[in-house]
């Protein structure tokens, strides 16, 4: 396998969805993954559920990466949930501002995730690789494209080892970023991220929710099939495998798939994208 990927999954909530994660990943882990992240739920909702799994895929013999994210958070809470992790042998973290619990209100010591990145790195120094997030097509609260842009260089400037970005369907978008991001100097590793299309009415809440763009023709497509799930994974295969062969042809330096706890559509790409 010729360009490194990186697997993602969210904390199960029963123990059906624990043990059906669990074959999952037995499944991908036949794809060599660098590293396998596992979200952090609003407010830290799902911390118990993140460290768990994280420590399960450590247990597995894979390096995993927990989530960490600061919103409502005290220094003191995260220097003890840091320590918590180093303990657990976890080595690398995405850090994350993180969206707040609905009703709740802001406050914690942290404003941005640069402030969470720089607090990593003051108390922790090179304990952990930090990944932080970034967004091709701009985050959704962002003043302007310039400012989303400049609050990633900051977030770069405090310590950050290396980037994923939101998930995207137009490649030029995340290329652009790329360009825009050297222009300031920023030249860390940035790991598109990749979502599976399988199911069109999941695409278009989440997509609705973070931001991120589908294009028309897509969107289109996606709706004149209707209800049939075959057409979908059929038609969402072809359109991922393609945007991956372009990321790779420009020089990504890694996919990072956002499985969302399944194996067959992340597996069925990275076959079809590293058997040519």
């Amino acid at each position: 396998m010729n360009l490194p990927i990186s697997l993602e999954f969210f904390p199960p909530k029963t123990p059906e969805g624990a043990t059906k994660l669990r074959l999952a990943r037995q499944t991908l882990y036949t794809l060599k993954p660098e590293f396998c992240s596992v979200t952090y739920g609003a407010g830290g909702s799902t911390q118990q559920g993140t460290f768990g799994t994280v420590s399960e895929i450590l247990a597995e013999g894979m390096d995993a990466a927990s989530h960490f994210s600061c919103v409502g958070a005290t220094r003191d809470k995260v220097r003890e949930e840091l320590a918590q992790l180093k303990a657990m042998g976890v080595k690398r973290l995405v850090a994350l501002r993180g969206d707040l619990p609905s009703g709740f209100g802001t406050g914690g010591e942290f404003q941005f995730a640069s402030d969470l990145v720089s607090f990593i790195r003051t108390e922790t120094g090179d304990s952990f690789r930090i990944e932080v997030a970034c967004y091709p097509e701009i985050h959704p609260q962002a003043r302007s494209p310039e400012a989303d842009l400049q609050a990633f260089a900051t977030k770069v400037r405090a310590g950050a080892d290396s980037a994923i970005t939101q998930y995207f369907y137009n490649a030029d978008a995340y290329f652009r970023f790329v360009e825009d991001a050297d222009r300031l100097g920023v030249h860390l590793p940035i790991v598109p991220g990749i979502m599976p299309i399988t199911s069109s009415t999941q695409l278009m809440r989440f997509s609705d929710a973070c931001g991120a763009e589908i294009p028309r023709w897509i969107r289109l497509r996606l709706q004149s099939m209707g209800d049939d799930p075959a057409s979908i994974k059929a038609f969402g295969l072809d359109v991922v495998t393609q945007l991956c062969e372009q990321l790779r042809a420009g020089g990504a330096p890694g996919l990072h798939f956002y499985t969302m706890n399944q194996a067959g559509a992340t597996m069925e790409i990275c076959e079809r994208l590293f058997s040519q």
